[in-house]
């Protein structure tokens, strides 16, 4: 029996809004989650606020969802600052396999590898 899973890689860009930005980012920037890894291009900067904002939603958009989820349709998320305007558009860019015993120590219960 197998112990793989799959997980979506994922976009996660800057979107000007309609009031000022004040962590710095500027429309296009931008990083990758590929499982657990986050990318950055070389040189870009992410303020850890908007992150904070952002990283309960990655696991979630990571993870195959019903088609009628509002995960599985809505794109954008708004930053965690009222008095900004920037948006996040999240985008699923691909898949990846995993094994669960590369990626945690605690062993599958008997019987639950499919």
């Amino acid at each position: 029996m197998s112990d793989e899973f799959t997980l979506y890689d994922l976009k996660v860009e800057w979107i000007a809004g309609d009031k000022p930005c004040y962590c710095k980012a500027k429309p296009g920037d931008h990083f990758t989650l590929e499982g657990e890894l986050m990318r950055l291009p070389p040189g870009q900067t992410w303020s850890i606020y908007t992150l904070a904002g952002l990283l309960p939603h990655l696991p979630a958009r990571q993870r195959e969802t019903h088609p009628n989820d509002w995960m599985s349709t809505d794109e954008m998320i708004a930053c965690p600052d009222p008095n900004c305007g920037a948006r996040f558009r999240v985008t699923r860019t691909g898949t990846r396999t995993f094994r669960h015993g590369e990626v945690t120590a605690v062993p599958l219960p008997k019987g639950n590898a499919r």
